[in-house]
């Protein structure tokens, strides 16, 4: 065989093997960047430093949207951590609060979302990715181990319970006033966080 053609083989082949190997390592390096969630966005959810949020809904009504909160909400369960689950078709506060904590990075408000202390995840395929990998526990380590199995005896994992200062009708009478009033100790659906497991 013609060492002409032999050492141009060999030239070609060993650029192609460099360039294969910095593509990818450019894609390795970018992908990086994007599995890791505090380079995307910079959005922080004051006084939940200590904890895991997730925001979710239990309404049905839109089919994909109720089943990634399930994926999500059974990620997290799955990793044997407690989490402060934040349904937003229960409280329109969280809703806002939400809202509030995405609107100033400019971060469509989509469900699931999902903060670790203090400090915003991502939505449902990111925190799939995250899973995926192996990476998600690493950002829960160091919260204590809960039994999976584990349900809140007073409100049946709802983390909501009737009122009991207006037994949920929102409305109590103000003897001195003579009137009906509203109440101020729940929120717009008459319930009031699970003092059991929502402390």
């Amino acid at each position: 065989m013609d060492p002409n053609v032999v050492s141009s083989f060999r030239k070609a082949e060993s650029s192609r093997k460099s360039g294969f190997n910095l593509l990818n390592k450019t894609k390795s390096s970018v992908y990086d960047a994007k599995v890791s969630p505090l380079f995307e966005y910079n959005v922080e959810l004051p006084g939940t430093e200590d904890r895991i949020v997730i925001y979710f809904t239990s309404l049905r009504g839109i089919r994909r949207t109720y089943e990634d909160c399930c994926v999500v909400r059974t990620i997290f369960k799955g990793l044997r951590v407690p989490v402060d689950e934040r349904d937003i078709s229960m409280d329109s506060a969280y809703r806002n609060e939400l809202q509030c904590a995405l609107d100033k990075n400019k971060v469509a408000l989509s469900l699931p979302q999902v903060f670790v202390k203090g400090k915003y995840l991502g939505g449902v395929e990111k925190v799939k990715q995250l899973h995926e990998d192996g990476e998600l526990a690493k950002f829960v380590e160091g919260f204590p181990v809960q039994d999976p199995g584990f349900v809140c005896e007073n409100c049946g994992d709802a983390r909501f319970v009737p009122c009991s200062n207006c037994n949920g009708s929102r409305k109590v009478y103000m003897e001195e006033e003579g009137q009906l009033r509203r109440c101020s100790n729940c929120n717009e659906n008459g319930l009031i966080r699970c003092p059991s497991c929502c402390s």
